[in-house]
This record gives structure tokens, sequence and C-alpha cells, in this order.
């Protein structure tokens, strides 16, 4: 019933405007756009966009400033080069660029096609304050590597979202193309492959990923997982990360039970060689069948193995939400005047806090790591504004300040999710938890159906109980920070302070330094973590940038192999560190010593009752 009220209402919007020709291409014509793999020039790719006839005298082209799932402003169309329109003759139309992303054309009804050069994101990355997320950026490497999130490929007409298209690539000889798209059948004479999407969101939902054969596959009882990586220096294979993703994934169908989107998930894996003009921003981007992960070549294979779980189990939870489960701003996403949802508590943090739960649940991890993921989420949402209300941070998170505690998401839209899972199976008796919540929403609207942003919470709450609108109000649309002690001890947890070692620059994977690359790649020591005694006994403090050690003056490329000769200090190891603090620079002397930090840990109560016992195995096990 929504998928015809839309197409309704598309078709009179177009009968109004007596746009008669216009319905014979958005029912049957669909835009072609060709993008030139083979013949690269100058780093750059040729694409030419095909959009059939027009009836009226000016149409809009745009290219996205705003992706599903980035939740960002990233502005595509300064990527875009050399864009001219051209008549059925070859002549150049008029052209009006009316920001970085839209362009108006005149004389519209001669329109033959439009033709453009596309700058790759992944060579500016070190060179601009606010840079593209890697895995939803672009990668051009003539003859070698091509990552196609085609969002920064190919754009749109005002009014034409939902025509089909067709997308053909010309691409190099060696090279194999991985995506979801559908393809449709070569004719002989045929130098190109040819992508179909039902609509441009399928076209920015499906990336393509074009590199040397390096393609592993997964049979997941009724799902087919194929793994792409493109690995520069020939140091990893997909069948290197085949079995530890098999376990991985297999343990996440068990978890979802009948939660079911997709039979069909492609993984496109792009190891960075960490240079100026390679990709620097790691993690991944979910579609609703695949994602697209950025990470290190240099990591270790144990490591990288580790991200890979972590990382593309966060995606692959994507299926639920809000892939699956998602409002109309989702679904009639705006790629240039977005309306955000106020509920990226579930989006992003229901998908986190599966990502670790469903590791406890299926003896991927035990219980001591467990608690430490969750201490460790308490303790990095410290950092961000703990009394912001996360819906209004969620509906305004392309501003400021909200923009800035996005990556919040991750940590207290998470541990939102623990509270209100821990609270339902208090209330049900341990019978009904988040899965549970997902499972019932899920059965409600799937794909093809968005709820209303704002009525949300209502249905939650009529599903479940009357506390739940408690926590919600409280918490989640209010501003007063949780108390995760007091949650804590309902499953008979509590938390303690203890000293452990730690490395120099390190504590496991987490650095205490960083890279401020709006500040010529400073590395600063890092705010809102707990500093170690290799530090506080130094006299440094969070926010020092680090200007020169042992008389070698500080940059990324110097403190790397720094790094790599701590390892191997003894604690009578002098060192002199130059630090900038506000103004002043500082100069601190002193031995490296043994690094201890204090860590705040969760672990059992002595003594615990029978029903918090029970009530926390149906929380982590159940």
């Amino acid at each position: 019933m929504r998928n015809f009220a839309c197409a309704l209402s598309v078709l009179l919007l177009l009968y109004g405007c007596g746009a008669t020709q216009n319905l014979v291409t958005v029912e049957k014509m669909p835009i072609s756009a060709t993008l030139d793999l083979v013949n690269v020039v100058d780093d750059k790719v040729m694409v030419t966009i095909d959009p059939g006839a027009f009836t009226s005298d000016q149409i809009s082209f745009y290219i996205p400033k705003t992706v599903p799932g980035t939740y960002s402003t990233d502005n595509y169309g300064k990527y875009i080069e050399g864009l001219k329109a051209l008549d059925y003759k070859g002549e150049e139309l008029t052209l009006n660029k009316l920001d970085e992303n839209t362009w108006s054309i005149s004389d519209a009804r001669k329109l033959d096609k439009l033709t453009y050069y596309v700058n790759d994101t992944y060579d500016t990355e070190n060179e601009i304050k606010e840079p593209v997320f890697s895995p939803a950026g672009t990668n051009i490497q003539a003859g070698e590597n091509f990552m196609l999130n085609l969002h920064g490929f190919v754009g749109y007409f005002d009014g034409f979202k939902e025509v089909p298209y067709e997308i053909h690539i010309k691409a190099p000889e060696g090279l194999a193309h991985t995506t979801s798209l559908k393809i449709k059948e070569k004719e002989a004479e045929e130098t190109y492959t040819t992508f179909l999407a039902n609509r441009y969101f399928e076209v920015i939902d499906n990336p393509i990923h074009y590199t040397k054969p390096n393609n592993a596959s997964i049979t997941l009882k009724d799902i087919t997982v194929n793994i792409s990586v493109y690995s520069p220096n020939g140091v990893y294979t997909a069948e290197d990360l085949k079995k530890r993703m098999e376990t991985m994934m297999s343990a996440q169908k068990e978890f979802l039970g009948e939660i079911d989107g997709t039979r069909e998930y492609n993984i496109l894996l792009y190891l960075s060689t960490l240079t100026d003009t390679d990709a620097s921003g790691f993690g991944a981007l979910e579609h609703h069948t695949s994602t697209v992960v950025v990470l290190p070549e240099q990591m270790p294979k144990d490591a990288l193995e580790q991200a890979m779980v972590d990382v593309v189990s966060h995606e692959f939870f994507h299926i639920v939400t809000p892939l699956n489960v998602h409002s109309k701003e989702i679904q009639y996403f705006d790629f240039n005047d977005p309306k955000m949802s106020e509920h990226l508590w579930m989006y992003e943090g229901t998908v986190e806090y599966f990502a670790n739960l469903f590791q406890i649940q299926q003896g991927l991890i035990n219980e001591t790591e467990f608690y430490e993921r969750v201490m460790d989420k308490i303790n990095n949402a410290k950092s961000y504004d703990d009394a912001m209300s996360f819906t209004v941070m969620s509906k305004n998170i392309l501003e400021e300040p909200y923009k800035e505690n996005y990556a919040n998401v991750y940590e207290k839209g998470a541990l939102i999710n623990m509270v209100l899972d821990i609270t339902l199976r208090e209330l049900s008796d341990g019978e009904k938890g988040v899965l549970w919540l997902m499972k019932e929403l899920s059965n409600k609207y799937g794909n093809d159906t968005p709820f209303e942003d704002e009525k949300l919470i209502d249905e939650i709450v009529e599903m479940t109980y009357p506390e739940v609108r408690d926590f919600f109000d409280t918490h989640v649309i209010g501003d007063t920070p949780i108390d995760y002690g007091d949650y804590l001890s309902r499953v008979g947890l509590t938390s303690t302070v203890q000293e452990e070692s730690s490395g120099y620059f390190l504590r496991g994977d987490v650095p205490y330094i960083d890279v401020d690359q709006a500040n010529d790649n400073a590395i600063f020591i890092r705010e809102g973590i707990a500093l170690n005694t290799f530090f506080k006994d130094l006299g440094a403090e969070a926010g020092d940038i680090i200007k020169n050690i042992n008389g070698t003056d500080i940059d990324l490329d110097a403190i790397r192999p720094i790094i790599g000769e701590s390892f191997g200090w003894s604690s009578d190891t002098e060192i002199t560190m130059v630090v900038q603090r506000g103004e002043e620079e500082i100069t601190l002397n002193g031995k490296v010593g043994t690094p201890k930090v204090d860590v705040e840990r969760i672990i059992p109560l002595e003594e615990s009752s029978e029903a918090t016992t029970k009530l926390r195995n149906a929380w982590m096990k159940s």
C-alpha cells in the first residue's frame, strides 16, 4: 500500500507538470551511466551519463552531499571535474553550478548526455581537514584497484531518483569485480559489464570492488558470503581470513535465529599501505547486502582477524537496523538535503551492542573479556557530553555541537541497549530482551515499510512495559546520565580499580597518543582516558602536543619507529620529551620506568542472590 501510494504520487506530480514523455522515462527507460576504468587520465575516471529524453527546459543534476550510514557532510561533488552537458549534436549546453554538488542544465530538452571526470578520495585524505571516511570513499589505481562507492561516481537528476539505472563499466583485463548488483547478460560484441539497479538508492547501496582476483566464499545455511581482498603487497589473501570469518558469521546467524535479511553478502576489504596518498580512515560502511572495510595492511594476522571480527560483525548486524527496521527518514533519504532520524541509539547502538553480546552468547569470548568491553565503553562514553539528549543529538547529528559527539553512538549507544536489555530481562523474568524486541519490530516493519520517527518509542513501550517509557524519557529522550553501577548490580556485578601493566605508548590496542590531522598531523596525548605512569611520572598531561623525543622532531613518520623501540626499553632508559602545552614549550626529563595504569574492571559481586545470577545468565547467555 505504501509503495503504491508513493508511485501514484509520482505519477500525479508528473502528469500535473505535463511531463507525458517523462512518464515513459520513469516507467521504462533506465538512466545509463558509463565508467571507463581502462583509460584513466591523471588518476581520474571518465563518467558519461545518458538520461534519455527530458521534456522540461531546465533540470538539476546532483552528486550526493551525504549518504546513509555516514552521518557526515562529505560533498562528493567536489571530486567532480570538467562536467559538460552535451546536446545531440555534441555541442555544449549552458550549465550553472548552484553549489558544490548541484548543477542546473538549461535547454534540458536538448540534453543528450553529461560527461565529467572523477577524482578519488583516498588520495586527498591527508590533505583536507574533514576527509571522507575511507570506507565511504573511492579509490582509483589504474590497472590495479578500483573501490567504487558509486555515490562518488554516479549522480541523479531532480525528480528521477526512482528511475532504473544501467551502469556500464569498462574494466582493465585481469581485474575481477565483486558486488551485490545484478549483472545483465553480455552481448557478444560488448566490451563492458552492465550492472542493474532498480532505483538510485540501489546504485549507492551496492559498491563495486575491482581488483586482481583474491576471493573466498563461505556458505552459511542459506547465505553465501563472498570475501574480496585488495592487499597491495600481497601480504594477505581472502583464504587467510576465511576460517575466522566463517566461525564469526556462523555464530551471528545462530544469534539472529529467524531474523534473515539477505541470501548473499559481500565483504570488500581494502588494505591500506598507510602512505600519504592512501586510505587512513579505518573501519567499515554498511550496505544492505555488503560492507566496505578499510584496514592497514601492516596489521599482524591475529590483529587483522580480530579487527575483521569486530568490524564486520557490527556491519553485518545492520541487516537488522537500519537496513530492515528504519524510519521514513532512512527509507526516503534525501542525499542533498538530508533529514536525520532520532534513533541512532538503535541504528548504531543496537548493532554495536549485538556485535559484542553475540560473542559472549556464542562462546567466542569469555565473561572477563565481555566485562572488559563493557567497561571500556563506559569509560569511553565519559569523554563525550553525557548530559546530551540522544534523540536530539541524532536528529541534529550533522551540526555542532552534536556532530562532535557522533562517535558516542558506538559507546553510550551500545550501553543504552545494554541497560534496556537488562531492564527487559528483569521485567519479563528473563524471557524478553533487545534481540526479542528487534525481532518484533522486524515482523511489524521490514525493508519496505518504514516507521514514523516520532512514534517509535511509543510503539516500543506498547510492545513491552510502562517502565520502559521511564527509561527512554529519562535517559534517551532526556538528558540524565545513566547510573551503570545500578544496572550492573541488578545482574550481580560491580566495578573495581586494578593496577595493570601497560605499554609506554599503547595499552593493548588502545593508544595513549593520537594524530591531529587539522594541525599538520601533530602528535598529542589523548584526553578522556587514564594515563599510565610513564606519562604521569614524566609530568606529561592529556592534551600535550609531543614536539620532540630524545632530539628527534616528532611527526607521524617519526613516532612510529620510536613506538617500536619502546618495546625494548628497560625501566632505567632515559628520555627527554619536549611538549607544547598551550602557548608554552616544556622539556620533560626522566627514566621511562615500568609503566602501570589504573584500570576500572567489572567483577562479580562476592555475594549474589540466585535471582541476580539467573538474570545475569538470561542477559549474557540466552
